[in-house]
């Protein structure tokens, strides 16, 4: 499933039952062939969307091997912007925000820089909930995984 995109891709996508709340997250990783090659998914007690959205895409991208060129697509604008613009500004201000506070969520972000410090990433904005398939898929396992986290186990 190549959707029109070239090289390797990775949808992901992240959910919480409250925020904060039970959060679960999910990636699914293609090769450029379209051959499914991994689906991940994760849980945890207490998280926010931002950081189940964000340790998607990180777990998406490490399934996949270094020096490749990645789409990854996912309906977190929180996540997009953040690889594509704040990044540069928060690294060079030695990881904080423009007003000097902390940057929030600050091991995910370097998480998220450590793996795409190996591939050439693209970071493409889906929109969420309007029947695009992988989005689609991604969205239900999280959420699967987020009532899990609810319920205990």
């Amino acid at each position: 499933m190549n959707n029109g995109i070239a090289g390797f891709q990775v949808w992901s996508d992240g959910s919480c039952l409250g925020n904060p709340g039970a959060g679960g997250y999910a990636a699914i990783a293609f090769d450029p062939d379209g051959k499914e090659l991994a689906v991940v998914t994760g849980r945890e007690k207490r998280s926010t969307n931002q950081r189940m959205e964000m340790v998607a895409a990180a777990e998406g991208l490490a399934q996949l091997p270094l020096g490749v060129e990645v789409t990854v697509c996912t309906d977190s604008k929180y996540v997009v912007d953040g690889m594509t613009s704040w990044i540069f500004g928060w690294k060079r201000r030695g990881w904080k925000k423009a007003d000097g506070e902390p940057v929030k969520n600050l091991e995910l972000w370097q998480r998220l820089d450590r793996e795409v410090s190996n591939r050439k990433v693209k970071w493409m904005h889906v929109r969420g909930h309007v029947g695009i398939e992988l989005n689609e898929r991604c969205d239900k396992l999280a959420n699967e995984q987020a009532r899990l986290a609810k319920a205990g186990e």
